[in-house]
């Protein structure tokens, strides 16, 4: 099995960006004096970090493959 692409790595980085979005949103609320997160900030951004990190790394490598050129030989 391959590795994971260019556009997965960029469509992972989307749904974690979404999700910090939502967060920051509203996704916390009090309800009876108690103070309720739906999900955690921190591990989100941590996420956007690491596939950020990925897309960029897929980006500059050309996803893994490396073209070279070929010099003829006489």
């Amino acid at each position: 099995m391959a590795g994971i692409t260019r556009v997965q790595a960029e469509a992972r980085l989307t749904n974690y960006m979404d999700a910090e979005a939502a967060v920051l949103n509203g996704q916390s609320y009090t309800l009876a004096g108690r103070s309720l997160t739906r999900a955690n900030l921190k591990e989100i951004q941590e996420g956007i970090t690491y596939w950020d990190t990925r897309v960029r790394r897929l980006s500059t490598t050309g996803g893994g493959l490396t073209v070279r050129g070929i010099t003829p030989v006489d």
